[in-house]
């Protein structure tokens, strides 16, 4: 089988995914852009600066992300832990510059037939970049239907919550003195450190042509999907699949080698395309000796697949179900382009041959296609939507996935799901998200849909209440959301009228707690196919996540799970949450986004928690999380509904670094 790259440049790359894997650790505290210098040794009460001596360590023999990728590599046994020692090195700089160095270095073992299979995988990628591309029309006509609903609930929801820009600049709030190294305005687009790295790392990134890059990555990432040695007892890592730290790290790494996201997206594809088809093709050769319903049949049904091929001849095995859309979408494009790659994939992975991605690209826009290899890294069970969850804990009577987008039956390696908290009908649940593009596969959370539509009701009733009305009027909102911050008394009108509020308030905070919980069971089962999912919610849907992260660090030890988050207008406490414990379930950026005016938020949540800090109106000054004053996109709570696409889009998820834009990013197509 011809090789991607030299021995030398096994050892390069091996290096290179452990110097990001620990730079990622060391940001999950010290974002990018931080005053803290990013390459400072993380601490985690050990006295030695021995990587071996701190278990805590992502690049730590236990935490089995890195050897089973040096065994993928054929890095010889002996050479791994000056591997890990050297990941966890300080600074990381000079390290960096010395492995791209040793990448970009041709032997008299790069053979013409290497370099043609380096070509041909370049190709390849970018094939399957351009299948998933969408249309200009079809974006636009997702934004044009967004600006309906975005419309319709303006009329609706918003002039009872309207304030005057004149307000919102003359009443400090105690909010703003919160403000911290974490924080960033709506004006600010801090490239930080990300951009100095590069700057000095440009000529060796420079040495390395756009084949030899995009062939590093895929490597990597096959090594990434491997499945961890059983052998280590000591092990923090406990299931197989895609580790959300493996992809942090892999976003970093592009970065470093000026990789466009969507390469590595495309990479994601092939190898569970290419997982699919050995399947299919070792599932049709038993058939050949067993009886007709047998293997392929089974696994047509949701039933087991046996193993799966990656690059270099590495098997992991994969187990599961596949994951049943409610959208019936079909994947033509994805079909389409895997068609085109079979010819170039069948030399690249001869185990696998033409025939066999032929057959794959056959099957990738059905419900049995390509989405069965993504949903089986390590699933068990019926998937997000196959079955719902409620009644199962306590008193939630409603916990749903919905599957939106068209993201569907396409081999995706990588989860959204999406809460929203603050609903006034079913369709709220949906809406919100329904604009957005990326290439992930997305789900919509729908819970407890009858209280949460109460509590919105109840509010939205008391602010076109005539007390309400008339404080507004009077421009006296934003100082008694001022009086609350600083613990002073309520005014005796206004406690009285908030009493209708305080039942259903009481209520949906209750079960969005428990919510949480069903959640952070649905990640810990697997029902998501153990890959990396991003959280991000919104009002209630936000607290939603935040107790999700606080169930998960009562038995995780790490950010195996999740590799995103985001948290908007969240009616979270901060001095009596553990929120350093929250964040280090994620592996990836942390996001809290707040409005400093959002008077509904604090008034629905009360003074006795308010004196404790909230993160819906105030910067958490929790090390790691990514503050973001959403202030002047917000006129009140209900804005959520129609402008967290909008503050989603400047966020620009997709950038390892932290960043928040002025105004949202053009479509690039």
């Amino acid at each position: 089988m011809p090789s991607f790259l030299t021995p030398e440049q096994k050892y390069a790359a091996g290096a290179l995914l452990g110097l990001a894997l620990h730079q990622a650790q060391i940001h999950q505290t010290r974002p990018l852009g931080s005053s803290v210098h990013e390459d400072e040794r993380i601490s985690s009460g050990s006295s030695s600066d021995s990587v071996s001596d701190d278990p805590q360590l992502w690049v730590h023999e236990n935490s089995c992300l890195l050897r089973p990728v040096f065994k993928h590599l054929n890095i010889e046994n002996k050479a791994w832990i000056g591997l890990e020692e050297t990941a966890g090195a300080s600074p990381a700089q000079p390290h960096v510059g010395a492995f791209l160095r040793l990448i970009s270095e041709e032997s008299a073992e790069s053979s013409a037939e290497m370099k043609d299979t380096e070509l041909a995988l370049s190709k390849a990628i970018d094939v399957m970049e351009l299948s998933m591309e969408t249309t200009s029309e079809t974006f636009m006509s997702k934004k044009e239907k967004h600006r309906e609903y975005e419309n319709i609930c303006r009329e609706k929801y918003s002039p009872a919550e309207m304030q005057s820009k004149s307000e919102k600049a003359d009443v400090p709030l105690p909010a703003q003195e919160l403000k911290n190294n974490n924080e960033l305005s709506i004006e600010q687009t801090p490239y930080g450190s990300s951009s100095k790295f590069n700057e000095k790392h440009v000529e060796e990134v420079a040495m390395l042509s756009y084949h030899r890059r995009v062939t590093v990555l895929y490597e990597l990432l096959s090594g990434c999907l491997t499945d961890a040695p059983e052998d280590n007892k000591k092990s923090t890592r406990k299931r197989n699949g895609y580790d959300a730290r493996h992809r942090v790290a892999l976003r970093l790494l592009a970065t470093w080698l000026d990789i466009q996201w969507k390469k590595v997206e495309a990479m994601e594809i092939m190898v569970a395309c290419s997982a699919m088809a050995l399947s299919k093709e070792q599932a049709s050769k038993q058939e050949e000796t067993q009886s007709p319903k047998s293997s392929w049949a089974k696994w047509k049904r949701g039933g087991i697949i046996g193993a799966a091929a990656l690059t270099g001849g590495t098997l992991m095995a994969i187990t599961g179900f596949i994951f049943h859309s409610s959208t019936g979408l079909a994947a033509p494009a994805i079909a389409a382009g895997f068609s085109a790659l079979a010819p170039t994939l069948g030399t690249i992975i001869p185990v696998i041959g033409a025939s066999g991605f032929a057959a794959a690209a056959s099957a990738a826009g059905t419900v049995a296609g390509s989405v069965a290899i993504a949903a089986s890294f390590g699933a068990a069970g019926a998937g997000l939507t196959g079955s719902k969850m409620a009644r199962r804990t306590g008193s939630v009577d409603e916990f749903e996935f919905k599957a939106i987008g068209e993201n569907h039956n396409q081999g995706r390696l990588a989860v959204e799901i999406l809460v929203s908290g603050f609903v006034f009908q079913e369709e709220d649940f949906i809406n919100p998200w329904e604009g957005q593009y990326n290439n992930l596969e997305r789900y919509a959370l729908q819970w407890e849909s009858k209280n949460l539509i109460a509590v919105s009701t109840a509010i939205q009733d008391w602010l076109t209440s005539s007390i309400a009305m008339s404080m507004m009027k009077q421009g006296a909102m934003l100082t008694v959301l001022s009086t609350l911050v600083t613990a002073l008394a309520w005014p005796a009108t206004l406690l009285a009228a908030t009493d209708l509020i305080d039942s259903k308030w009481t209520i949906a905070l209750d079960r969005s707690d428990k919510a949480g919980k069903l959640l952070a069971e649905v990640l810990q089962k697997g029902l998501q196919g153990n890959r990396p999912v991003t959280l991000i919610g919104y009002s209630l849907g936000a607290r939603v996540i935040f107790k999700c992260l606080q169930y998960l660090a009562e038995t995780e030890q790490n950010g195996e799970l999740v590799e995103r988050v985001v948290l908007l207008g969240a009616p979270i406490s901060f001095r009596d949450e553990n929120w350093a414990a929250a964040r280090k379930m994620v592996a990836g950026r942390f996001v809290n986004a707040f409005s400093t005016t959002d008077w509904t938020l604090g008034v629905a949540f009360r003074a006795s928690l308010l004196t404790k800090g909230l993160a819906g109106i105030q910067a958490v000054d929790v090390p790691g999380i990514e503050n973001v004053d959403v202030t002047e996109l917000i006129e009140g709570h209900s804005s959520y509904l129609w402008v967290t696409q909008d503050i989603l889009d400047r966020l620009e998820l997709d950038t390892y670094y932290p960043v928040f834009r002025a105004s949202p990013p053009e479509p690039e197509n």
